[in-house]
């Protein structure tokens, strides 16, 4: 059996470790941009409409939300939990994404029960923006 100098081999090693890490680092890089965007992609495959938001949540949401969504309509003062006022700066900084997710499922301890069934994917996405366009006006 020859002698190979082992230093052959840890490099011809070290070689394929460092391209296998080089890709793994690229594909994990790549997989990750690809989750960053998958919301915005998902928000944009239907164009929301303020106009039939409005409509939605003049049916749905005025109720406990109120017409400027202060979180004063008229079923407000019977709730245990205030709802959500729009103009306030919590509200403000959440994004489309976390609006989405809190009319489709609702919020644990609270009135705001789950849409999802009753709204289809395109009424949530109008009501979203009709919330954008209210959290804009002034009082």
């Amino acid at each position: 059996m020859p002698d190979i100098p082992l230093w052959g081999f840890r490099s011809s090693l070290g070689g394929v470790v460092r391209i296998f890490s080089r890709s793994m680092t690229a594909t994990l890089t790549m997989g990750l941009i690809g989750l960053l965007f998958a919301p915005l992609l998902q928000a944009q495959d239907y164009p929301a409409d303020t106009t039939r938001g409005k409509a939605v949540y003049e049916r749905h949401c005025q109720k406990c939300h109120g017409v400027g969504g202060w979180g004063d309509g008229p079923d407000a003062q019977a709730l245990k939990v205030a709802p959500a006022n729009f103009h306030r700066f919590s509200s403000f900084l959440k994004s489309d994404e976390e609006l989405l997710r809190t009319i489709e499922h609702g919020v644990v301890f609270s009135p705001m029960h789950s849409w999802r069934g009753q709204l289809t994917d395109g009424e949530m996405q109008d009501v979203v923006a009709y919330v954008r366009f209210l959290s804009q006006q002034a009082q």
